[in-house]
């Protein structure tokens, strides 16, 4: 049974559901706007989120890589948001027409918390398709922890092929299959291409013709948001460094661990990353907002939720229309997220004022996206660049985009000393079972007193 919990009378509340882009960024510029507000209590604002941190997701593919240091992808939330309560703890159900939503914490019961204005941040999840051994042995890479998993992963791989004589299971372990030719998909696959090059130079058995990486995408070309000619650029630079960009293919089938494509190949592979889209998160469709065909929660060009009140919404799950090209919803990437989440901050200030709100108007300027060290591929303002300034533009201007300024310097120290020390390449996967060795050392304590007790 889900308890109450007591609320302040009085004063609005604010309930951003998520800590991600959106969440924060809002967050943050409510803090600034409302600043006198919230000091003298005639404001609260709640985050909830399960994560105590925001994750700068364009980071990912370089901490999977060993490029950053995983910590400095994430921003504490407490920390930036000193003026806001910031709860971890996952939003499960939400009724907007009585104001409230059963909020599940860590540990301990569901509890049930009231609001007034409704901020739906929730972001995404992967996108998983019903097909045999996916969900089984794929993995996605949306978050700080899939990243570092994929990583001790990967290294982990050549570590057995490294060890072994045993030419089956040495193919296996040396084939690397990634799903979806979108930005996820190409970053991934350019960076770990690159990371495990690096890492097999220190080894005897594996050499780098043995590794096998193989790029599986449903549509006709890969990375749609750098324009056509762009894309197939990089499908080329891809096919040139020995990766299989598979077009116009389907995954099939992944049961113990045997990738079966739609054109008709088949193959034992040790690693399969899934990044074929994303939904909307789970909690929009356990609530009475108005969702799209897709399952995203219908937004205005104001950043209001269709047909509600004090209600907001943008980001990953929200269906919000594009005014720059008629018919079209903004897509879901960190340009438009950032923005919205300044212009629906404003706007909830301007609704609780009694003012008229602004409607979300933003030109793409284009993309850039990181290939490994030293390559990337870019379109911005109508410039295709490629190479090692599309990389250098790639790094400049998340650079600059990475909440806070700790983040920032950690981010530069680390891309700094890369310059000078090579990449490290161990694989720390006993991190994840870290009782691994504690359990084995006392069963062996163990068997003695079994033998003592047996005699």
């Amino acid at each position: 049974m889900a308890r109450t919990v007591e609320e302040t009378p009085g004063a609005p509340h604010i309930l951003i559901v998520g800590g991600g882009y959106v969440g924060m960024y809002t967050a943050l510029r409510l803090q600034k706007k409302l600043r006198r507000e919230l000091k003298r209590g005639e404001v609260k604002i709640t985050v909830v989120d399960p994560n105590s941190y925001m994750t700068y997701q364009p980071f990912l593919p370089e901490a999977a890589a060993g490029n950053i240091s995983p910590r400095h992808v994430v921003v504490p939330l407490r920390r930036v948001l000193p003026r806001c309560t910031v709860r971890n703890a996952r939003v499960t159900e939400l009724n907007h027409g009585e104001g409230w939503a059963i909020v599940q914490p860590l540990a301990g019961p569901p509890e049930r918390i009231s609001y007034d204005y409704l901020v739906m941040a929730a972001g995404a999840v992967p996108r998983i398709l019903p097909i045999p051994g996916l969900a089984e042995h794929g993995i996605s890479l949306k978050t700080i922890g899939e990243a570092i998993h994929l990583r001790n992963h990967v290294l982990q791989q050549l570590e057995i092929a490294e060890s072994t004589d045993d030419e089956e299971v040495r193919r296996k372990a040396l084939t690397f299959v990634f799903v979806g030719g979108g930005f996820a998909g190409v970053e991934a696959v350019a960076e770990l291409e690159d990371m495990t090059r690096d890492a097999v130079t220190y080894m005897r058995k594996v050499t780098p013709q043995d590794l096998r990486f193989i790029l599986v995408e449903a549509a006709d070309r890969i990375l749609p948001e750098v324009g056509p000619d762009m894309g197939k650029w990089t499908a080329e630079q891809l096919r040139g460094r020995g990766i299989d960009v598979k077009l116009k293919t389907l995954l099939k089938s992944a049961v113990d661990g045997e990738i079966e494509l739609s054109d008709g190949s088949r193959f034992p592979a040790g690693t399969l990353v899934w990044n074929a889209g994303v939904k909307a998160a789970p909690v929009v469709r356990n609530s009475d907002l108005p969702l799209d065909e897709r399952g995203r929660v219908k937004a205005t060009e104001y950043l209001t939720i269709e047909g509600l009140v004090r209600a907001f919404t943008a980001g990953d799950n929200a269906a919000v229309p594009d005014l720059t090209q008629d018919g079209m919803t903004c897509p879901p990437n960190a340009q438009h997220a950032v923005r919205q989440a300044k212009v629906l901050a404003d706007n909830l200030v301007r609704s609780l004022r009694g003012k008229p709100l602004k409607p979300y108007v933003h030109n793409n300027v284009g993309a850039v996206a990181g290939l490994g060290l030293h390559k990337g591929v870019a379109y911005t303002y109508g410039f295709r660049v490629k190479g090692w300034p599309a990389w250098f533009m790639h790094r400049t201007y998340h650079g600059l985009r990475v909440p806070t300024l700790n983040r920032k310097i950690r981010v530069l120290a680390d891309w700094t000393l890369a310059l000078f020390l090579k990449r490290e390449t161990v694989s720390l996967g006993i991190i994840e079972q870290p009782r691994a060795d504690f359990q084995l050392a006392a069963l062996a304590d163990a068997k003695p007193k079994e033998k003592e007790n047996a005699a």
